[in-house]
């Protein structure tokens, strides 16, 4: 790999700024960032089903002369992005990871990209994911497997595991992923970036079934705290094809996102849950490394308090895995119904919409009773603290050809996702929260942190993490690779 094209290497708020002032162009933007993914996409394999460069850098031309011209289409114009390949884009194969769908081109944007595109962002390609997103590894029998940017051996965690990759080997600025179980957040820990679980209905999407189920959200990721935060701002809002989405603003009108970060940490109280009292298993020096992590909030003026689980573990899993079954059943069940197409369907999804199909509409009720116990017991530890930490992974970065981890420390995972237990809180509430490096271990071996809000305070916990950076420094370290 060639000298790195400086670029590449600024943050998108800084990228954004010196398009506007026309430090730099967005062609040469566009011309750095396709330089640079073609010297490193092949190895990491991060990005997949990518537009012509031609196409590419005419678009970024318009963009140069719309800027001549007085106009700006917002934060991310002549930005290049690739957009999480279960999400649509017009015009784009919307592939999933998966062989059943390889035909399908999207004829419209996803309201996500519909306001990133309106934004100015160049969607340059998709970044790639598990198949139809199951499971925190992404690999898949179309694209192959993304490698982490730290550790090329082992995995870049999933499902939003091509978007954290390319970020940290800076092949995008900053991303778009999901998060139904942790997607956001393993991928990020794994991969020394942020990425941000927002609050239910926070950024909508308009969905087949809009009402029932809840359990996944779009979100943003970077590698600073304030793209992310101004990610988000594109992507949040209310949009009527999304009934429950959210109307209320993230922060003041008027207010800079970059000033309104800024807070001081003086009687923040913040729980320690750790591994769930012994529940959790979790690979040795994950807690050391986290715990090291909060002692930077500590010295911030924090106060830190242990803090036990709110609501039975047991319970909990219980009710997640009956409306994840319930979830992807209604989404494969089509596939799953043809012997033909479920013969190429992998065997995680066979078993979840098999036991979907397995579930009472009693079934159901009863989970998502227990799932609203869940949430009201989270609102009363709020009612105690104002944030939550925990872990945002059970295990660091595991063999890129092991599917997943099926023991931690000598305890045997019953599921092929059990080994993500540790997520499922924020999931099931709809609470926002947030994966911030936390370090690596000896081996270097990447970790996050898991800070998790009140409902709706997306913005209070952005302010944490932001908090959390000024005391860290540079969160999101360049990979060896391309220090090289």
């Amino acid at each position: 790999m060639g000298a790195l094209d400086e670029i590449v290497t600024w943050s998108a708020t800084t990228l954004s700024r010196r398009i506007h002032a026309r430090e730099v162009s967005c062609h040469e933007v566009m011309s750095a960032y396709l330089a640079h993914i073609d010297a490193a996409n092949p190895q990491l394999n991060a990005l997949v089903s990518r537009l012509a460069p031609e196409a590419l850098l005419a678009e970024a031309r318009t963009a140069d002369h719309e800027l001549a011209a007085g106009r700006s289409r917002g934060w991310l114009h002549g930005i290049p992005q690739a957009i999480k390949d279960l999400s649509d884009v017009q015009g784009l194969p919307t592939v999933q990871g998966s062989p059943l769908c390889i035909h399908h081109r999207a004829d419209a944007d996803s309201l996500m990209v519909e306001r990133m595109r309106a934004a100015g962002a160049i969607v340059i390609g998709k970044s790639n994911t598990p198949e139809f997103g199951l499971g925190s590894h992404t690999y898949n029998p179309v694209f192959g497997a993304t490698r982490n940017a730290h550790a090329p051996t082992r995995t870049a965690g999933g499902s939003s595991g091509g978007a954290a990759a390319a970020l940290a080997m800076r092949l995008l600025p900053v991303a778009d992923g999901s998060d139904m179980m942790g997607s956001l957040r393993n991928p990020a820990a794994f991969n020394q970036v942020l990425g941000l679980r927002p609050s239910f209905g926070r950024v909508p999407g308009a969905a087949p079934e809009a009402f029932g189920q809840q359990l996944a959200t779009n979100g943003p990721m970077g590698r600073s705290v304030e793209d992310v935060a101004r990610l988000l701002a594109v992507q949040a809002g209310y949009d009527r094809r999304a009934p429950l989405s959210l109307g209320e603003p993230l922060l003041p009108a008027g207010q800079d996102p970059a000033a309104a970060l800024e807070r001081d940490g003086d009687d923040l109280r913040i729980a320690w849950l750790g591994d769930w009292s012994g529940h959790l298993a979790l690979e040795p020096g994950v807690l050391t490394l986290c715990e090291a992590a909060l002692q930077r909030l500590e010295a911030g003026g924090c106060r830190i308090e242990p803090a036990a689980l709110p609501y039975s573990a047991e319970a909990q899993w219980q009710s997640w895995t009956t409306l994840r079954h319930w979830a992807v059943c209604g989404s494969l069940g089509g596939y799953y119904a043809d012997p033909d197409s479920r013969r190429q369907l992998k065997p995680e999804a066979q078993w979840e919409v098999a036991r979907g199909l397995t579930l009472s509409a009693q079934d159901i009720h009863d989970a998502n009773v227990r799932r609203s116990e869940l949430y009201r017991a989270w609102c009363a530890l709020f009612e105690q603290v104002d944030y939550v930490a925990m872990p945002s992974a059970q295990v660091f970065p595991f063999a890129l050809d092991t599917p997943w981890p099926e023991t931690i420390d000598g305890r045997s995972m019953d599921t092929y996702h059990r080994w993500m237990e540790v997520v499922v809180p924020a999931s099931l509430a709809g609470l926002p929260a947030i994966s911030v490096p936390a370090g690596v271990d000896a081996r270097g071996l990447p970790m996050g942190l898991q800070l998790i809000g009140a409902p709706r305070d997306d913005w209070g916990l952005l302010q944490l993490a932001r908090l959390y950076e000024r005391i860290s420094g540079e969160l999101a370290p360049m990979p060896a690779a391309l220090n090289g």
